[in-house]
């Protein structure tokens, strides 16, 4: 019988909380270092709101806490939850992406 894997929470590829996290597993950063270090790095550019949007969806869930600033700008980092739900998410897609690779070669 095949291993039953856990199930991302965070569903698709794309979903922009998901960028966040891989973002913030490198060190904590504020809003506007997150949305320039995903297109820098990712390709993906991400609006305002649709960041912001997905960073409260976040810190709901407890994958990722705001740390305290006396900046105008607020820093945030990953939890410990945010870092097992990366984890599921990468051991879920990585054998798509193997897969894929392997075709397209």
């Amino acid at each position: 019988m095949a291993k039953q894997r856990a199930k991302p929470r965070l569903g698709r590829f794309g979903e922009p909380a998901i960028l966040i996290l891989l973002s913030l597993s490198s060190g904590t950063k504020h809003g506007y270092a997150i949305m320039v270090d995903i297109e820098g790095s990712m390709g993906v550019s991400l609006g305002a709101g649709t960041l912001y949007g997905a960073i409260a969806k976040l810190m709901k869930l407890g994958m990722i806490r705001p740390l305290p600033s006396e900046e105008r700008t607020r820093p945030y980092e990953i939890t410990p939850e945010g870092r097992a739900e990366m984890a599921t998410f990468l051991e879920t897609w990585s054998p798509i992406v193997r897969l894929g690779e392997a075709r397209l070669a």
